[in-house]
């Protein structure tokens, strides 16, 4: 009998986007012959899966879960957005989120972690995506947590509860004894978060590259305007303070109340609270964002079908 090793199954997966389990079985079936082990799961209707590896995954759920002082955000995509309202399809999102709570941030840790009794989640999601017939991925999850406070979340649009397009969870740390407040609060700013997208909780938070890529563009703007050099950098200063004031929640206008910032609007509900405040990190998720969708002229598409008819 062949040594079936770990690097055999898992070029066999690649190949066929078949589970774990069952392209080890494909291969001690074979006596570890790859090509006989596609057939083998080809005859199988196994690697059904691999067929659809192919294609764009752009939609599908952003999901939330939190559970005591821990939460995690996790995107699963699909190629439509009405495989979003399948059941099923919701289930193993959900069975992925309670996954990641546990496992952690790193995707590839989470699929092979076990999914219930039926096998890994790369393996519930293969089986998935043989059922219902369209590509599927885990593409990004998140966790965040609190010491002492509360989690917030806010779903966008939910198609159904704590599941939809755009995820939020907000960690507020506080000493303060009234927690309805602080989960008011803090659902408050979850939904500036949904709405504003700020890349940081605060100037400190910004990527340093970000920063130098911003003072560049200002720089490069003032001289085309025929500013003196001697006077750039000061104007670039001034430039970049009005930046971290439109892109840090702390600094952006808070949306239930245009006229304070985020970081005002905290400060004056520390008394409400029973103590001080400070937003400890955030999540925001929104579905299939980077990702880019194959566009379709169906017009074009209808003629081109026309003209080959006739």
């Amino acid at each position: 009998m062949s040594n079936i090793t770990a690097a055999m199954v898992k070029d066999l997966r690649e190949q066929t986007g078949a589970g774990m389990m069952d392209c080890k079985a494909a291969l001690t079936e074979v006596a570890g012959d790859i090509e006989a082990a596609v057939d083998w799961l080809r005859k199988k209707g196994l690697s059904k899966a691999a067929k659809k590896a192919g294609r764009v995954a752009a939609e599908g759920l952003v999901a939330l879960l939190v559970e005591g002082n821990k939460g995690v955000a996790v995107e699963v995509n699909s190629e439509t957005d009405f495989v979003a309202r399948n059941p099923e399809f919701q289930d193993l999102v959900s069975g992925i989120a309670g996954v990641a709570l546990k496992v952690g941030s790193d995707v590839e840790a989470i699929k092979a972690a076990p999914f219930g009794g039926e096998g890994t989640v790369a393996d519930k999601i293969s089986a998935t995506v043989a059922k219902i017939g369209e590509h599927m991925s885990l593409r990004r999850a998140e966790t965040l947590s609190v010491g002492q406070g509360a989690l917030a979340t806010y779903v966008h649009n939910p198609v159904v509860p704590n599941k939809g397009r755009i995820g939020v969870i907000v960690a507020l740390e506080s000493t303060g004894g009234n927690a309805e407040k602080l989960a008011e609060l803090g659902r408050q700013i979850a939904m500036h978060v949904a709405s504003s997208n700020p890349v940081a909780v605060d100037a400190a938070g910004v990527d340093a590259a970000t920063i130098e890529r911003e003072k560049g563009i200002l720089a490069d703007k003032y001289r085309e305007q025929g500013k003196p050099e001697a006077a750039i950098a000061k104007i670039v200063e001034s430039g970049i303070k009005t930046y971290f004031k439109e892109v840090t929640l702390l600094e952006q206008p808070f949306i239930f109340e245009p006229s304070k910032s985020v970081g005002q609007a905290l400060k004056e509900s520390e008394g409400a609270a029973g103590g001080p405040i400070k937003v400890a990190g955030f999540i925001r998720y929104a579905l299939g964002e980077g990702i880019e969708k194959q566009e379709s002229d169906f017009a074009a598409e209808v003629a081109a079908q026309a003209g080959h008819a006739a």
